[in-house]
């Protein structure tokens, strides 16, 4: 079976109904060069030298002795990776995929550096997020690398369509929760297990409750990606918890990334300073003659 893969050519985006067909049956969608090369290196430089930013990391033991580190933040600003949320070829392709309204759940950098990264166990988001309380499996991440993600240095691995399978019980094993591995066995004899190689600026659009894992990186390249998670506004959650309920996300479109905001919003948030937007959007598409997608 043909792998769900489309490309952007660099000009106008527009999700076909062969995407959505794809997303619907296999859980997943691949977007070669979603972003251009320029726009990759703007967002590594965001994060690379960002010193704030990365003194909100923080790690967990994978059972084997290793460690990824993680930057997770709740609101989309109008730094770089505000913008890189909210950009139309990403919120909105979402939306689209999800037929419906979404908002900014979350969005984290996940850095898995050379020689020391930590694995990351086969679980499906919605395994945790339907503690917080979101009723329905109507969520979805988009996962960008910022780093070629290769076999070698643990790119992500997928069971196709394990989405159709509901959600599976989850388990505490070292510090991290993971999909019952029973399960997981069992569905791998069914679904095909596939490793996503991608370069930086690909994103794998993914369903909620795709079982995904990668594992440790034993090679002489880091593995950074950009992961940004979205709810339905249909699906908000009914318990206040430590991720945002419904909060309106207003989208962006093309040139967003090729400027340089100040990239302090991120890490007001990271400091949770505010429960809400941080930014005033539209002065700042006004400041720089951004297209603003309504």
């Amino acid at each position: 079976m043909a792998t769900a893969e489309f490309f952007h050519d660099g000009g106008d985006w527009k999700v076909t109904e062969a995407m959505k067909e794809a997303y619907k049956n296999d859980g997943f969608v691949i977007v070669r060069n979603l972003l251009n090369k320029t726009e990759v290196e703007k967002v590594r430089e965001a994060v690379e030298g960002n010193s704030d930013l990365h003194s909100h990391a923080y790690s967990r033991d994978d059972g084997k002795n290793r460690r990824s580190k993680v930057v997770l933040w709740n609101h989309a600003g109008n730094d770089i990776t505000g913008m890189l949320a909210r950009m139309e070829r990403v919120a909105g392709t979402m939306e689209q995929l999800m037929d419906g309204e979404v908002y900014h759940y979350h969005s984290k950098l996940m850095m898995k550096d050379a020689h020391t990264g930590g694995r990351h166990m086969w679980h499906q988001d919605y395994g945790y997020w339907y503690k917080n309380g979101c009723l329905y499996p109507d969520m979805g991440s988009v996962f960008i690398p910022i780093d070629d993600c290769t076999r070698e240095n643990s790119c992500l691995q997928v069971l196709r369509s394990s989405h159709h399978l509901g959600r599976i019980d989850h388990v505490r094993v070292g510090e991290q929760l993971g999909a019952d591995l029973e399960r997981v066995e069992q569905a791998k004899k069914h679904l095909d297990h596939m490793y996503v190689e991608m370069t930086a600026g690909d994103a794998l659009f993914f369903h909620c409750n795709l079982l995904h894992t990668s594992d440790q990186n034993h090679s002489s390249h880091r593995r950074w990606v950009f992961i940004v998670a979205f709810n339905k506004r249909s699906n908000n959650p009914y318990i206040e918890h430590h991720h945002p309920c419904y909060t309106p996300m207003v989208k962006v479109g093309y040139p967003c990334l090729l400027y340089r905001p100040l990239a302090r919003d991120v890490c007001t948030a990271l400091g949770g300073k505010t429960k809400g937007p941080l930014w005033s959007v539209e002065s700042w598409v006004q400041s720089h003659r951004v297209q603003l997608v309504q």
